[in-house]
């Protein structure tokens, strides 16, 4: 069963993503892994050259910085590398998202029971979204707590809104038109990704939402949001400790964390009806009125 990775990343560097632990976490699970490379100036694309794994496609792009609707340019980059993968089944990572070292055997697992059953389409994983530091999660309604991330790869998966996830079309043209495709059937996996999101120094945080928010919103509401402050991981709903390991990749990452987070559960700005809608789900484990971009099968 051949597997075929695609992730894609411009100036990882720049912006403090985890990239080459990413692309590294993915390699033992996958025959062939796409790699697309944005403009770059800040030596991205030869640290992943240097990498030195014949297993690593890159493929160069040029990222539209006016494409403005939706976090559509992810999607874009996304699809660029998937269209080109040749596996029986795909993985996405994005380049901020890790996978620990027990997770390729354990993935591989969950791919050949769904790979029997033509019931399934694609694998869940669950998130471990960390926050200000290495040493905090959030997991709340206003984060996800599993997305897509395997699927089989029928030629028809296509990249949904901003690439967090995925969807099958009915063909090509059925995706460019914009609709809305079908929520793919999936097996629910008990495999985590580490994700990296916000877990930067403050200042390098802020210069990355000042950049990224223009994939969202027009020039008014940069002009009215962005600033040259710190960004402030306490404007926050709810973190918690995490105890656990990180993945083996991240180590020294993790070692030359320069700044120091302390969280202040008293400035939760969390609305009054998720303080209740979480303490249910806490009680409960169920997360009632949740979106969700699939369907999952038991």
């Amino acid at each position: 069963m051949n597997i075929s990775g695609f992730t894609y990343v411009r100036n990882g560097f720049t912006y403090g993503y985890p990239f080459v632990a990413s692309i590294r976490s993915l390699l033992p699970l996958v025959d062939e892994l796409i790699v697309v490379v944005g403009d770059s100036n800040d030596g991205t694309r030869e640290a992943i050259e240097q990498i030195g794994d014949a297993r690593i496609e890159i493929v160069d792009s040029i990222w539209n910085l006016e494409m403005r609707q939706n976090g559509k340019i992810f999607a874009e980059q996304s699809n660029i590398g998937l269209r080109r993968i040749r596996g029986k089944w795909g993985i996405h990572l994005q380049v901020d998202e890790v996978l620990d070292e027990s997770a390729p055997d354990r993935l591989r697992v969950y791919m050949e029971q769904a790979d029997k059953r033509d019931d399934i389409e694609g694998l869940i994983l669950p998130f471990l979204h960390f926050w200000g530091d290495f040493k905090h999660i959030r997991h709340t309604r206003r984060t996800h707590a599993y997305e897509i991330r395997a699927f089989k790869n029928n030629g028809l998966v296509r990249s949904y809104k901003d690439s967090q996830g995925f969807r099958r079309y009915n063909s090509e043209a059925d995706y460019i038109s914009g609709a809305m495709g079908h929520k793919l059937r999936v097996l629910q996996t008990d495999v985590p990704i580490f994700h990296y999101s916000y877990s930067r120094h403050p200042s390098l945080m802020k210069k990355k939402d000042n950049f990224f928010n223009r994939f969202w919103h027009n020039d008014e509401w940069i002009a009215t949001h962005s600033s040259s402050s710190d960004f402030d991981f306490n404007e926050v709903d709810r973190l918690q400790r995490y105890e656990g390991q990180h993945p083996a990749l991240m180590q020294d990452i993790i070692a030359q964390q320069n700044w120091t987070f302390n969280y202040d559960p008293s400035r939760s700005n969390m609305r009054l009806k998720d303080r209740f809608l979480n303490a249910f789900e806490r009680k409960t484990g169920i997360r009632p009125f949740a979106y969700k971009n699939y369907r999952v099968v038991r």
